[in-house]
């Protein structure tokens, strides 16, 4: 097959790894490009380009959404792939704005349906089973649930504590730890909130990530003694390896891909009641809270400092990197050949 991915991003996160992956699996068989604006292939760690493997064509278009349109339209033109995939807001637009033709235009729900993104496309993947409810009952007969995966690997322990050194924890504290973007969206406020309230003993609070509400929690709370505001890390598995428990306060999370690289590095989790969070408590340690319940949060963290659980187990099976990619596949040649029926292989019009 031709495929062609595409995400319009400029910063790599988990919905960024996922279409990386993807791709970068997919270019082992198939014939596979990814678009990205140019922004994105910047000459900075958080930047997406250089995680893509040599057997994926990359192809860059222009950071102006209007201009990027016209560019990607005569880049699928030119190419005549099977599938093009889309991820996130602009990827999704610019696919939907393409007419019906033999090529299936899909995406992947990484945050939830939105109908002006997602309407006039031919199908679409869901990473949580309560997305697929959104969905109109036309969309949803042609669209499938398959949960995210992981390709992380555990890293040494002592790589972890090497990061706590770095950064001056004392050896004696428990960590407790967020990785994510930093926005309201991932609650980051409501657990520093919780953290500083609960004022426990011997415990430091590491948040890993960048994001938009970062510079202002870091002038806010910055020089808190217990709490660490490290920003953007390209040693993600590392961090995990240097935590005691991981701790996802956000107010939505579709799924959390972080929550099962956390899960690799065996980690007893404390999250918040989102949808990924309620997809996946079965294999949780601990109740989930309500979102933004400030107090409930605390208990939580209150409860792990007095008994601290330790490193897991955990049932890794379903969430497969290659299981997955392959039936991210079959959904392609179910979905191409209900298109060939309806359509009788029409070109992509100019």
């Amino acid at each position: 097959m031709k495929i062609v991915h595409l995400i319009l991003t400029t910063r790599f996160a988990g919905s960024e790894r996922y279409a990386v992956e993807l791709a970068n699996a997919q270019a082992e068989q198939h014939e596979v490009y990814l678009i990205l604006r140019k922004v994105a292939a910047e000459q900075r760690p958080d930047a997406i380009a250089h995680r893509v493997s040599q057997n994926v064509r990359i192809m860059l278009v222009h950071d102006f959404a209007l201009f990027s349109h016209f560019q990607i339209r005569a880049l699928l033109k030119k190419i005549q792939p099977d599938v093009a995939h889309a991820h996130l807001s602009r990827g999704c637009r610019a696919l939907a704005s393409l007419p019906a033709s033999a090529m299936l235009r899909t995406a992947t729900l990484h945050i939830h349906y939105k109908p002006q993104q997602h309407a006039k496309l031919d199908a679409l993947i869901a990473i949580a089973p309560a997305q697929l409810d959104t969905l109109p009952a036309t969309l949803r007969k042609h669209s499938c649930h398959l949960d995210n995966w992981t390709h992380a690997l555990p890293v040494d322990r002592q790589q972890g504590l090497l990061l706590r050194q770095q950064h001056q924890i004392p050896d004696q504290h428990l960590v407790l730890g967020s990785l994510g973007r930093v926005e309201a969206s991932k609650g980051t406020e409501t657990l520093i909130k919780a953290f500083l309230n609960t004022r426990l003993d011997n415990t430091t609070l590491v948040i890993v990530g960048q994001g938009k509400d970062w510079s202002v929690l870091q002038q806010k709370y910055g020089q808190q003694p217990n709490l660490r505001l490290v920003g953007f890390s390209e040693q993600p598995q590392a961090w995990l390896a240097g935590f005691d428990c991981f701790v996802s306060a956000a107010r939505s999370e579709p799924f959390g891909l972080v929550f099962l690289e956390a899960m690799v590095a065996g980690l007893p989790i404390i999250a918040t009641k989102t949808q990924g969070a309620c997809h996946l408590a079965d294999y949780f340690p601990y109740p989930l809270v309500e979102v933004d319940d400030e107090a409930g949060l605390g208990a939580a963290l209150h409860h792990f400092a007095e008994k601290p659980l330790p490193r897991l187990q955990y049932d890794m099976l379903a969430f497969n990197y290659e299981a997955q990619v392959a039936k991210v596949e079959q959904f392609y040649q179910q979905q191409r050949a209900r298109l060939a029926e309806v359509r009788g292989g029409k070109a992509l019009p100019g």
